[in-house]
């Protein structure tokens, strides 16, 4: 039912719009939604355009952040990084009722064109709404929601926006931009840090910047139009309909780093109790270099096999796929010498991983290194056991 409304709302409203054109009174706004840190796709804030008639009757609010998880393949296309956004659109009160509920800001930027301009940008989104034309690819950094408000002015404007860079002073890379969201969904982050590579690590230009909606609005509040020798500013009214500070206080109550340092301290525990008692509690090998491996194997799949950005991810350095192998061959009686080595280069990379981790391209998540730490020291200890069992000798502590 609530599919046929949509078709009937989207249809009267395309009919009502193609045979009205907009008036005097008419007003198109950038609608920038302050973040929200107790979701991680809202942590980041959103942006939407708002078309604002009295004459005709309408309050829009035209949204690219809409998916249909009833869309062919949705699972495979989500994990394939092959997501199909698109263009919605739905009563603006609505959508200051849903946020404001969210104690999420909502900020309008009134867009300072002239009546053509208004309605090049607003036959622009209309024809961008029809089924055939309103989905596309997200993409985290290059084709979202908040950078197709910077590229719908532009298009309309045919390049006459000139921008005043001046909030992009420092040089932070894209990761670095998405921290500045993350510090209170504290697992969204290792997340996102784990998952994705070394693609996020380069520098974002002042451009780049806006593929957060904070940016776009700091870019647009300065950005002027450069028109027939004349200059004006692209905003000429900028309202607070709403402030908000998404969830006051709002923190995750266990953090990844408190989850790390007491799987740390109990790897410490039982690898002491296994020199001193020759205990192998062979069990939390298998958790550690099963959890890991498998791990590595997913970062491989995210790496080669879509299109998230994942590629040259330096997590691959603790998160070893070889650790599914090493861990076949720790159960038998007999292993290779080989495997020896193997634990004790293993160990060896993941604290120089630790020592020189400001030094990668893509740094350490610093809530890892301790779980880091301790794999290591487990490694050394498989391979000291290893060569124990070779000579005949005891662990003396």
């Amino acid at each position: 039912m609530s599919r046929i409304l949509f078709l009937v709302f989207f249809i009267v409203l395309s009919i009502e719009c193609k045979s009205q054109k907009l008036s005097e009174q008419s007003e198109i706004a950038v609608v920038t939604i302050g973040p929200n840190p107790v979701q991680i796709y809202t942590a980041f804030g959103h942006s939407g355009f708002r078309v604002y008639d009295p004459k005709l009757g309408i309050d829009w609010f035209y949204n690219y952040g809409v998916f249909d998880f009833n869309q062919p393949n949705f699972e495979l296309n989500f994990a394939r990084g092959k997501n199909l956004y698109k263009l919605g659109i739905e009563e603006y009160k609505n959508v200051k009722k849903r946020y404001t509920s969210w104690n999420q800001s909502i900020t309008e930027q009134y867009l300072s064109f002239d009546l053509e301009q208004k309605q090049a940008l607003f036959n622009f989104l209309q024809n961008n709404a029809k089924p055939e034309n309103a989905s596309y690819y997200y993409k985290y950094i290059s084709d979202n929601c908040a950078t197709r408000m910077r590229d719908v002015v532009n298009n309309v404007l045919e390049g006459k926006v000139q921008y005043d860079y001046s909030y992009a002073t420092e040089a932070l890379t894209y990761r670095q931009l998405m921290d500045l969201y993350l510090e209170n969904q504290q697992w969204g982050d290792l997340g996102i840090d784990i998952c994705l590579g070394s693609q996020i690590d380069i520098k974002a230009d002042a451009n780049g910047y806006m593929f957060l909606p904070d940016f776009v609005l700091k870019a647009f509040d300065k950005a002027t139009i450069i028109e027939g020798g004349n200059s004006r500013p692209l905003v000429k009214k900028t309202e607070e309909v709403f402030h908000g500070n998404g969830i006051d206080g709002f923190r995750m109550p266990f953090s990844p780093f408190t989850l790390f340092v007491v799987v740390f301290f109990v790897i410490g525990f039982l690898t002491h109790r296994s020199i001193k008692y020759g205990v192998r509690n062979k069990w939390l090998d298998v958790l550690l270099y099963g959890v890991t491996g498998i791990v590595g194997l997913l970062l491989l799949i995210l790496w080669f096999g879509t299109d998230h950005l994942s590629a040259y991810n330096f997590n691959l350095i603790w998160a070893m796929p070889l650790n599914l192998v090493a861990l076949v061959f720790m159960f038998k009686e007999n292993r290779a010498p080989a495997w020896k080595f193997y634990y004790l280069s293993y160990g060896m990379t993941l604290m120089l991983n630790i020592v020189f981790r400001e030094l990668l391209p893509q740094q350490l998540h610093m809530a890892l290194v301790p779980l880091v730490l301790g794999l290591a020291i487990r490694s050394f200890y498989l391979y000291f056991d290893m060569r124990r069992k070779e000579r005949g000798d005891r662990f003396i502590l």
